[in-house]
């Protein structure tokens, strides 16, 4: 679990926003770890029709994290896909695009500035884990050119981070995900996983990390990593004969597009400290309950966050860093056909119900 404090680091960084469709809330708390890896994004009108919301994870340090939280949408927003309308495609691509960005002296002066030990320099910016507001970086150029340097030839950190991104575009959500961290929908008050954690154990997980040369121990690739899929994390995607999807571990997310309806009450993305804590279900029950006490929505995501934390070490779930998105749907969203589900995997339905039980 990484070193732990002996007192919880309990205050939160706290923000809320609404725009004509939707309102959202969320926390962030360090809580009993001894630093704060966790990372978000919230940007209520990336255009005239759509919202981005993220959670990334860090492990092994913050920087990965909040290069996403800084990157990742800028990213989406810039491809041609995205442009023409490939919503899904602009995903997939902007998240391996964050292993590319972080390699040579650019990214290595990057992930430096963002506060993480990199090959021996010590980063110098310290405070909040977060990503500016929607309009804060609207002005800056994002070319990403090349840069000569004594560190022209890093392969990119060995530290890394998930990534929980949902866009809501008109009536449409579109949820990509690599790790641990989950997205989970409110239907009619039926947690529906919109995300599918990615451990070793997974079979096409599985399948994958051994064709690129892996092995699972005790639930670790390699003995090391309890992600599967990943940002960052060079050390396991140095094969050179392998694209980037094929590598043992693999920042290609799950794309899931999901038609939303009247019955869709709020999304909830949330990264493992919580969800190792409650259920998909338990967290829509209490969410729903507090919902009807409380009208700030993070205030909503600070008790959650209150919810799981542990008492003490001894206790083992509720350790970790804690950060919670809770979107939540204004008025009805209005569909001239039946919701339709799409994802870009196999292995199980997009909507299958949450059947965990506390």
């Amino acid at each position: 679990m990484g070193t732990t404090l002996s007192i919880p680091k309990t205050e939160k960084f706290s923000e809320d926003g609404e725009n004509d469709n939707l309102r959202y809330g969320l926390s962030s708390m360090q809580g009993w770890r001894a630093t704060m890896e966790d990372a978000h994004a919230a940007h209520l009108d990336v255009d005239s029709s759509t919202s981005f919301f993220g959670v990334y994870d860090g492990h092994g340090g913050k920087a990965v994290a909040k290069f996403c939280a800084k990157h990742l949408h800028q990213q989406v927003l810039k491809s041609e896909e995205y442009i023409a309308g490939d919503v899904g495609t602009s995903l997939t691509k902007a998240f391996l695009r964050m292993d590319e960005m972080m390699r040579g002296q650019r990214g290595w002066r990057e992930l430096a500035v963002l506060g993480d030990k990199v090959k021996g320099f010590n980063g110098i910016i310290e405070g909040l884990i977060r990503s500016p507001r929607s309009n804060d970086n609207k002005d800056q150029s994002d070319d990403w050119a090349f840069e000569k340097g004594p560190h022209s030839d890093f392969d990119g950190p060995n530290s890394g981070s998930t990534a929980c991104v949902a866009i809501i575009r008109n009536n449409l959500l579109f949820v990509a995900n690599a790790g641990d961290s989950r997205c989970v929908i409110s239907r009619n008050g039926q947690a529906y996983n919109l995300s599918r954690d990615h451990k070793p154990e997974l079979v096409i997980e599985k399948e994958r990390i051994y064709k690129a040369g892996g092995f699972i121990h005790a639930g670790r690739i390699n003995g090391s990593l309890n992600l599967a899929r990943a940002i960052g994390d060079v050390d396991f995607k140095n094969n050179r004969f392998l694209s980037a999807e094929k590598q043992v571990v693999t920042a290609n997310p799950d794309i899931n597009i999901v038609d939303l309806h009247d019955e869709d009450e709020f999304i909830v993305i949330a990264c493992d400290g919580i969800w190792d804590c409650l259920s998909s279900q338990q967290l829509v029950d209490f969410v729903r309950q507090e919902l009807f006490l409380e009208t700030k929505l993070f205030e909503v995501c600070e008790r959650v966050l209150d919810r799981c934390l542990a008492p003490s070490l001894a206790v083992g779930d509720g350790c970790d860093n804690m950060t919670m998105i809770l979107v939540q749907f204004k008025k009805p969203l209005q569909t001239s056909a039946p919701a339709q589900e799409q994802s870009s995997s196999n292995e199980q339905d997009a909507f299958e119900p949450t059947l965990e039980n506390s």
